[in-house]
């Protein structure tokens, strides 16, 4: 019997129609994962971006194995196949001393079968692996350049209004256009606006070129792929090598109070970068000198209160990703936890059983997801905090104080089965607090 091939494993990965129209605002990593799971699990999904194309822009991003378990369902490993190229394979992570430059603890990189890899590489390069397989493999509609004017809803609809007049409608409405979307004001009831962190990011992304010629920097890039972190007061700067030494990358985050009311991205300065670490070991200033300025982006971390709900009123327009949690890089988990979203609502759609049932199985991603997104989304702060006030003497004693952590409540997660395994207890929580609310409701009334 020959085995099947990779279109055939790609034809064969969706479930029965279940008759639910979906319609996904966002086409990045959130909003392409949504709209893989959703067409997976049987339902008619759509995609409308506003950016008129798709565009391999970025530096590194992190997928880790709860993630790499999502992309490996896609295509029977089709997927994970065309990203391991673009991947990293380092074999550890060296955390240095800020000052000294000496390697303070060296994190072995964990071993995780194909089932669950994790994926590290160029932010676009790998989207444009998701985007192509969502439009080309799956033919997933794919509207580009249509920009969202106004999100509506009803108890049977809901739907969306585009900047030239039409209105598209849907059972259900996933938002996943980040942190400025336009549904926050549906769901919340008002209008709030991204805040500081306190901390931005330089970033950048660049060849090997200079690195290479420099005889106290070649060795990051003749070694193979590399990964280095130097961490200290208030600041940490990460460097990795990538395709075998080829590319390079890093990001140094820093104190940052710029007002973010009208944009949080910007070219970024060299000068600028290399004066935040004077004091440090020479070797991130030569590190960061090597870097071509027009690489370089200076970007503001944004950060928002935890929402009380990501739900709209009839329960048939939902946040995803950063629309409803955005997350700190120190998380690694941002990207990730949007994918998750996806499989989590796709899964609840069609657990709950067909168009008539949408607002109950929204409701129950909801519940089933926050707490774990909340906790998850403290890690990013904890990580930061731990590698930015650390106790050098403490470390001596214990080197493995700085670790990256690597959890395995957040790691070895599987959301598909998580949703499928509480989402029948998850529905019926939600009847019950309704039924209990409607007992203290004057009169009978009913609530909405």
């Amino acid at each position: 019997m020959g085995s099947i091939s990779p279109s055939d494993a790609i034809a064969a990965d969706r479930m029965a129609p279940t008759g639910i129209k979906v319609i996904v605002v966002g086409a990045g990593f959130g909003g392409l994962g949504a709209a893989i799971e959703c067409h997976r699990q049987g339902h008619d999904v759509e995609i409308y971006e506003a950016f008129p194309e798709l565009k391999t822009l970025g530096d590194i991003i992190s997928f880790m194995p709860n993630a790499g378990r999502i992309f490996a369902r896609w295509g029977a490993g089709e997927v994970t196949r065309r990203m391991r190229p673009l991947s990293i394979a380092h074999k550890g992570f060296n955390i240095r001393k800020y000052d000294t430059g000496e390697v303070a603890y060296h994190q072995l990189a964990n071993e995780y079968s194909a089932d669950a890899p994790t994926v590290n590489g160029h932010r676009g390069e790998l989207h444009e692996v998701v985007f192509e397989y969502a439009r080309t493999d799956l033919g997933i509609p794919i509207h580009l350049g249509n920009r969202i004017e106004e999100y509506f809803e009803d108890e049977a609809k809901a739907g969306i209004v585009l900047a030239d007049g039409r209105r598209i409608e849907a059972d259900v409405v996933i938002a996943s256009d980040g942190v400025r979307s336009k549904a926050r004001q549906i769901v919340l009831g008002y209008e709030d606006k991204p805040k500081s962190s306190g901390y931005a990011i330089w970033r950048a992304w660049f060849s090997n070129k200079d690195m290479v010629a420099d005889p106290e920097t070649a060795h990051f890039c003749n070694k193979g792929d590399t990964f280095n972190g130097w961490i200290g007061p208030n600041m940490h700067f990460l460097f990795s090598t990538i395709k075998n030494g080829s590319d390079c990358c890093w990001v140094l985050t820093h104190p940052d109070d710029h007002n973010i009311d009208e944009s949080w991205s910007f070219p970024g300065k060299l000068s600028e970068a290399i004066d935040a670490v004077k004091g440090w070991d020479p070797m991130v200033a030569r590190i960061i000198s090597k870097t071509p300025e027009s690489s370089l982006v200076d970007w503001k971390l944004v950060y928002r209160d935890p929402l009380p709900t990501w739900v709209s009123k009839h329960a048939r327009i939902l946040l995803l990703g950063d629309s409803a949690h955005p997350f700190l890089p120190t998380s690694a988990q941002g990207a990730t936890q949007a994918l998750e979203d996806g499989v989590d609502i796709a899964t609840c759609l069609r657990l709950g059983g067909g168009p008539a049932e949408v607002p109950t199985a929204v409701r129950a991603h909801e519940r089933i997801r926050y707490e774990r997104v909340k906790k998850v989304q403290k890690t990013g702060e904890s990580t930061r905090d731990m590698w930015h006030k650390t106790d050098w003497e403490a470390v001596k004693k214990n080197p493995e104080s700085i670790k990256f952590p690597r959890e395995d409540w957040v790691f070895k997660h599987d959301a598909r089965k998580h949703a499928e395994d509480v989402y029948e207890r998850t529905v019926r929580g939600i009847q019950q607090d309704l039924h209990e609310q409607q007992k203290q409701q004057p009169n009978g009334a009913s609530l909405p």
